[in-house]
């Protein structure tokens, strides 16, 4: 490996835990946004607050160029009671840095104060946009910001994200062009039957009989929809449906999720799915409502930008480490919205340890301090890689 020597690294791990200790919701990330703006503040970065409610965005130029890139880590936790009982464990009950959105502040901060201290030496000419962002666990908070003016505000050529993956030995980077992450939308379809009476069935029109029918019915809308090797998915999550043993109620509610690569198969799911439910309607006389809810689109690397990034990290870690064909993943990623808007890569970095590491959004998950360092070292190397000085 061609690490950076970092000083500082015992207090950026220091950093990453207190983070951890204090975990926020989306667009609640006071605490942790006030501690960003404080380190960019501290070493001399021009420092903005307020995009998307928490989002803070720190400015470090260097020679006269006009290129400019933008690097950004998500800053909010999940929802969800922690396990683990170390000491830096969550100390705001029922919220947990589960994603290691802590672990992506804290290289950025790290590659943010690095540069800074070394810009002297530091090779690269131009711009660097550090985008601290909210919200990203469901809430779109990347949409958000572009909404709020980010690209506007800062005018960027491309932008990176970095992910820490558990499925990957440390050590590893995974960088792929194309589909990275799928898109995903949610549904809910409301069944409207009559209730009547458990023991008297034929005087109504029972919706939990059509939901259950719906359900068997939607596993084929992939199976028998979409072209065999392309990745896509439909789940039920949730049913919802009376209320008394002996009560046939006139409401069934199903509600899921469906994830695809390509925004075409996203409409291809949709439209099967209604074309199902309509079907449904025919066969038990209930009258379907159906509405959907996208939620990110795809997040799709550029070819130019994925090349820079597999230069950066071949050498950190050497190409050898550098996965080019890892399987994309059907989780989702408000990093999309950015992607929609700017050329971008986004990136993985091994998270795994002798263990094999807590899957993400697992109640005993924790960030491997041990990458800290990798993390850092790449994003410096991105930005003298990607503003390599002409």
């Amino acid at each position: 490996m061609n690490l950076l020597p970092l000083p500082f690294l015992d207090e950026l791990a220091a950093l990453r835990r207190d983070i951890h200790a204090h975990p926020e919701l989306a667009f609640h990330e006071t605490r942790t946004a006030d501690l960003v703006a404080r380190e960019l503040a501290a070493r001399g970065l021009e420092t903005h607050r307020g995009l998307a409610g928490t989002g803070v965005v720190g400015v470090l130029r260097k020679g006269g160029g006009e290129r400019a890139i933008g690097l950004r880590a998500d800053m909010d936790a999940l929802p969800m009671p922690e396990k683990n009982t170390f000491a830096h464990v969550s100390r705001n009950p029922g919220r947990m840095h589960a994603c290691g959105h802590d672990g992506h502040v804290a290289m950025l901060l790290g590659a943010a104060r690095h540069l800074a201290e070394n810009i002297e030496s530091a090779a690269f000419d131009g711009v660097v946009y550090f985008i601290f962002q909210p919200a990203e666990e469901s809430e779109n908070g990347g949409r958000v910001m572009v909404e709020d003016g980010l690209f506007r505000r800062f005018p960027m050529d491309a932008v990176f994200g970095l992910h820490n993956w558990p499925d990957l030995p440390a050590g590893e980077m995974a960088v792929m062009t194309g589909p990275v992450m799928a898109g995903t939308s949610f549904f809910e379809i409301r069944l409207h039957g009559r209730g009547c009476h458990a023991a008297m069935p034929d005087q109504g029109i029972d919706p939990l009989v059509a939901a259950s029918h719906l359900v068997v019915a939607l596993q084929t809308v992939v199976s028998r929809n979409v072209r065999p090797g392309e990745g896509a998915v439909v789940s039920i999550t949730q049913i919802h449906g009376g209320d008394a043993v002996n009560v046939i109620p006139d409401l069934a509610v199903l509600r899921g999720t469906t994830r695809g690569f390509k925004p075409e198969t996203e409409a291809l799911l949709e439209t099967a799915i209604r074309r199902v439910c309509a079907g449904i309607e025919n066969a038990f006389g209930t009258r379907v409502n159906v509405i959907f809810n996208q939620r990110f689109p795809p997040t799709v690397n550029s070819v130019r930008e994925a090349e820079i990034c597999r230069e950066a990290a071949a050498g950190v870690l050497g190409v050898e480490n550098v996965r080019r064909n890892e399987r994309p993943s059907m989780a989702a990623e408000d990093f999309s919205h950015m992607l929609l808007e700017k050329p971008g890569c986004y990136a993985w970095i091994g998270n795994g340890s002798e263990d094999g590491g807590r899957a993400l959004h697992n109640p005993y998950y924790d960030f491997n301090d041990e990458i800290l360092a990798i993390g850092v070292s790449y994003w410096v190397k991105l930005v003298e890689t990607a503003l390599r000085p002409k």
